[in-house]
């Protein structure tokens, strides 16, 4: 029971840091999946079925993609670890596409923080991601000049494109399109592969 002189208080909130978060990062590996965004810790639990099958289809679509239009790009997929320098971001894309030389100065480092470009985000929506994923991140790659941000949400059988400026999505239902700078032709992804049954 409270008296007079109680005082009832929320419990402060931890402004998260990356590096705070890839504290947690080395104690846990690599699930639950922890980011921050300007401060916020996000807690991501391990992923279900859909959304690892679609994962591993965008990813094999997309590395024979590039290697196939011979781009100067690297094909990449969480657990990852790209914060573009701030100290109070720090995200995880579930796959994202690079330039090649900053993917080498990665690799000479041993640090995912070479990485300050991404030429395509993927997000992959769980149910508990979605918000993040359509509002949250998207504001963050946009913010950070993100050419191309695609949300996939397997269960709608839906992706939304997402271009830096835009202010809204295109939605896609039938086929995926991405003609990054370089490629003579485009990658053309049709949905109902993409979320076919294993």
């Amino acid at each position: 029971m409270a008296n007079s002189e109680t005082v009832e208080t929320e419990p402060e909130r931890l402004y998260y840091t990356a590096d705070m978060v890839r504290e947690l990062i080395r104690e846990d590996r690599a699930w639950p999946r922890y980011e921050c965004l300007y401060g916020e810790l996000l807690v991501t639990p391990g992923p279900r079925e859909p959304h690892q099958f679609t994962v591993t289809e965008l990813v094999v679509r997309l590395a024979n993609y590039v290697k196939l239009q011979h781009l100067d790009a690297v094909v990449y997929l969480a657990p990852a670890d790209v914060s573009w320098g701030r100290d109070d971001v720090l995200v995880q894309p579930d796959v994202f596409v690079v330039p090649r030389d900053m993917a080498r100065e990665a690799r000479r480092e041993d640090s995912w923080s070479p990485i300050r470009h991404l030429v395509l985000a993927v997000e992959v929506v769980s149910p508990s991601s979605r918000k993040t994923d359509r509002f949250k991140k998207r504001r963050l790659y946009q913010s950070q000049g993100v050419p191309c941000y695609w949300v996939v949400d397997p269960r709608a059988r839906v992706v939304e494109v997402w271009t830096s400026d835009a202010h809204f999505p295109v939605v896609e239902r039938e086929r995926l399109v991405w003609h990054p700078e370089g490629a003579d032709e485009p990658l053309v992804i049709a949905l109902a592969d993409l979320f076919a049954e294993p």
